[in-house]
């Protein structure tokens, strides 16, 4: 059950029992409000190193290429933790604008990826993702399974497709892949395929 907590001190009292319990001192920022977003599952972190594997594999550090999991992404130079949010996997094209600060990302990724777990808001994040030059964000839903792919048009995210486990290709105009759900046991599985190569992936 969401909490909103408008006392300073409770609040201060409660982040510091949060990072005690956890390591972490916050999830996100959203225009100076800290967001503790829902724990990921074992599903989750699959998922996850399923996509790192793949791009890592595909793109190559040395070319200037920077493609992992969570990282944060800000619209604030210097003082980013007043504003930022991190997507489940990021993937920097060699040539993206965005500076790596060290801590964060001043700007956004070509490619940015939900996994969405119950609860959490990842739609909410697509005006921040714009605003920073995010190219395309890829939402994984899983409940019901479905993939979306929005593209970046005139300021705004668009949605250029859905896919569910029925079928459907989502083609991304900003990385050499297509995306696809697989239907299959105990779980739904995600298929990428290499546009210019052909070699496929599933996990």
């Amino acid at each position: 059950m969401p909490v909103l907590i408008l006392s300073e001190r409770v609040a201060e009292q409660v982040l510091d029992d949060y990072e005690a319990a956890t390591g972490r001192r916050f999830d996100e920022v959203w225009d100076g409000v800290t967001y503790i977003m829902p724990e990921p599952d074992n599903e989750h972190f699959d998922l996850s190193a399923f996509f790192v594997w793949v791009f890592r594999s595909v793109f190559d550090p040395a070319s200037g290429h920077r493609a992992g999991g969570p990282a944060n992404v800000s619209d604030q130079p210097d003082d980013w933790r007043r504003n930022f949010r991190v997507p489940d996997i990021s993937v920097f094209l060699a040539g993206n604008p965005a500076q790596d600060r060290g801590t964060h990302w001043f700007g956004g990724p070509d490619l940015a990826i939900e996994i969405i777990s119950p609860g959490d808001r990842s739609r909410d994040k697509f005006d921040f993702y714009a605003r920073i030059g995010t190219r395309e964000v890829l939402i994984l839903d899983r409940d019901p399974w479905q993939m979306e792919l929005y593209q970046l048009d005139q300021g705004e995210l668009q949605l250029r497709g859905t896919v569910t486990t029925a079928g459907g290709v989502l083609t991304s105009t900003v990385t050499p892949f297509k995306f696809q759900l697989v239907d299959a046991q105990p779980r739904p599985q995600v298929k990428i395929t290499h546009t210019g190569t052909g070699q496929e992936w599933v996990g």
